[in-house]
């Protein structure tokens, strides 16, 4: 059966060129007779894995030297508890930016461990757009956002001016998918399953100054210093996951870095967005200036009609376009690995529908 073209927003896509690898190294890895996954993580084939893993993640990122690689387990809601049993403990007060339902979940529970004050939400035009926020609290702990809202197709412009105060940031939809400035950061975490490899695996790149101060009623796992102290290896990492984001970090480097990702991005949220600018069937959600490049959510405005064509596209061999659960209508994310080609077939298929049911 030929591959579909599978637009779900994680676990996602990957690049063939790596699974095709990864199955070519699934029952003898580099001769050692045995697979990745039955591989003990404190042998030195497996150390080579990871090392070279973070080693060409620095490379794609430009990290800088003052900052931490970990690998965690699970999935990067678990760090919206590790980030203020980790970082709110001055002031016990934490500055959130509600542009979504996942930075929402992250405000409500830093709530548990001290006081959360929203600068600002997006939820009065239902998330369709970024609030701008300049002003912060100077005796704020941190300052929380999530770079690219999976579930409305909405993405920051800009990056808050926090002065001090840490800049945190869940880029689980955006990371590797431009280059940015990391300095700019305190601390990014974000999942694998969207942009960067299999489920199992979180990303967190930490400033060497937030480490060593956890709360004390912090449990081990979500201390980040046993993990920095420990290489990612504290206790069983997620071996197989991160394995194969390390695949993905080398194919990354091999096809252009983040450079050539952004250019070939850009080109394909263009394709979709301006069908959908010129469309009578369908209307992007999210404002121009906010648009995601990862994730590009559409309606008709008629719920049946959504499902219809939702129904048609998977028949089409275009699957995993339904809406979020919460929200509903179309959502095509478009990460690293769809294709140009998936998604001018989409534009091709989607305009060949609306000709037909006009």
């Amino acid at each position: 059966m030929p591959r579909i073209y599978n637009f779900s927003a994680g676990p996602s896509m990957l690049p063939l060129s790596v699974l095709e690898r990864a199955a070519s190294e699934m029952t003898d890895y580099k001769g050692s007779g045995m697979s990745v996954m039955e591989m003990s993580h404190r042998t030195p084939i497996y150390q080579e894995i990871i090392s070279a893993a973070e080693s060409n993640l620095r490379k794609l990122m430009n990290i800088p030297d003052n900052y931490k690689v970990l690998f965690l387990q699970g999935g990067a809601t678990t760090q919206f508890s590790a980030v203020p049993l980790n970082l709110m403990n001055g002031s016990r007060k934490a500055d959130y930016i509600v542009s979504g339902q996942f930075s929402g979940k992250a405000a409500k529970e830093a709530a548990k461990y001290g006081e959360v004050n929203v600068l600002a939400t997006s939820a009065d035009r239902n998330f369709c757009y970024v609030p701008y926020v300049d002003t912060f609290d100077a005796d704020a702990d941190y300052v929380h956002i999530c770079y690219n809202n999976t579930i409305f197709g909405t993405t920051y412009n800009y990056i808050p001016a926090t002065g001090d105060i840490p800049l945190v940031a869940d880029m689980s939809s955006f990371i590797l998918s431009r280059p940015i400035d990391v300095s700019k950061f305190a601390l990014i975490y974000a999942g694998a399953q969207k942009n960067m490899g299999p489920a199992g695996m979180t990303l967190v790149i930490i400033r060497d100054d937030l480490v060593g101060n956890a709360r004390e009623e912090t449990p081990v796992m979500l201390d980040y210093k046993p993990q920095v102290e420990n290489g990612s290896m504290y206790n069983t990492p997620p071996t197989y996951s991160i394995y194969m984001s390390g695949l993905i970090y080398e194919w990354l480097l091999e096809t252009g870095g983040l450079e050539e990702r952004e250019r070939i991005n850009i080109r394909k949220a263009a394709l979709l967005y301006d069908y959908l600018d010129g469309s009578k069937l369908f209307h992007a959600t999210a404002d121009k200036e906010f648009r995601s490049l990862m994730n590009v959510c559409f309606v008709t405005g008629d719920a049946e009609k959504d499902k219809a064509f939702c129904s048609a596209a998977a028949k089409a061999g275009f699957v995993n376009i339904k809406g979020h659960r919460s929200v509903g209508g179309m959502r095509a994310s478009i990460y690293n690995a769809m294709p140009v080609e998936g998604v001018e077939k989409l534009v091709d298929f989607m305009n060949k529908y609306e000709k037909e049911n006009a």
